[in-house]
């Protein structure tokens, strides 16, 4: 079996409490894109993984903890083609993880019985429960919420991968210690996001991005402010962190305005690009 793990945009993300587990408990909704790794999940006598990208091939990889995670002694040879940037908050490892639980779901992988999926994927990160629809969600608590959002509109995204990595604990330490204040849920920009979203509404969308991490990273780290100016530059209308960062991007309801900023960019080849778009129902399974 052979299936594409996307990429993922948080069009909104609200960092709330941090709860006495130590988690932040978080409010976002989140976009898979055509952007995509690819997983390929075969019979094996012994369990095997191979990676494009050979110094992902250890034991802590996502990958491997899921497949273990479903049985101790997976009897499968696991081979992923990375596509998606690491260190980029667009969730190429949760999404990878999340392939191999719907490999598992689609009768790939036997799993001893019994399993919780979502207590599962939550285990293995905050992101993975998200992967598992197949669509864009709300998602909400410390991940383990997720509310569908539908089939999405074919919107097309720019993304900017600067020469950096950013440290989620470091971003989620550099926002704790700035005041925030509390949201109510009915006063939420990520429920409003998700109602612009199943409307398809491209201008409410545009102005209700926001990222609580946005500020912080652009602050602290010269290659995503960089990225960010780049955009604007160069045309964007929005520029918005992705995730925890590093990487940013900017949304258009069409190909050919992507095409024009990213034409326009003037950035060094440090800086990755890639042109992309939202994914759309089953097209990424």
């Amino acid at each position: 079996m052979t299936i594409a793990c996307p990429a993922k945009i948080n069009l909104t993300l609200e960092v709330l409490n941090r709860r006495e587990d130590g988690y932040h408990a978080l409010r976002s909704v989140m976009v898979p894109l055509a952007l995509a790794d690819e997983l390929t999940i075969e019979p094996s006598d012994t369990f095997t993984f191979r990676c494009s990208d050979a110094s992902l091939e250890n034991d802590a990889n996502l990958v491997v903890r899921a497949a273990r995670a479903l049985n101790p002694n997976p009897k499968v040879a696991i081979a992923l083609t990375k596509r998606i940037p690491s260190q980029a908050g667009l969730g190429g490892g949760s999404s990878d993880a999340a392939g191999v639980l719907r490999t598992a779901l689609a009768g790939a992988v036997t799993p001893i019985l019994g399993h919780d999926w979502v207590a599962i994927a939550r285990a293995l990160g905050s992101d993975v429960p998200f992967f598992l629809v197949e669509s864009g969600a709300l998602v909400e608590g410390t991940g383990e919420r997720v509310t569908a959002t539908g089939v999405l509109p074919d919107w097309h995204v720019l993304i900017v991968k600067p020469p950096v990595a950013v440290s989620t604990a470091a971003a989620y330490a550099m926002l704790d210690a700035r005041p925030r204040p509390s949201r109510a849920r009915n006063e939420s920009v990520s429920i409003q996001m998700l109602t612009a979203l199943q409307r398809c509404d491209f201008l409410a969308v545009e102005q209700l991005l926001s990222n609580d991490f946005h500020d912080v990273i652009a602050e602290s780290s010269a290659e995503v402010r960089a990225s960010v100016d780049a955009l604007r530059f160069a045309g964007a209308n929005n520029a918005l962190l992705a995730g925890s960062g590093s990487a940013v991007f900017t949304l258009a309801p069409d190909a050919a305005t992507i095409a024009s900023i990213s034409a326009r960019l003037i950035l060094d080849d440090r800086y990755a690009r890639f042109v992309t778009s939202f994914a759309r129902g089953s097209t990424w399974r």
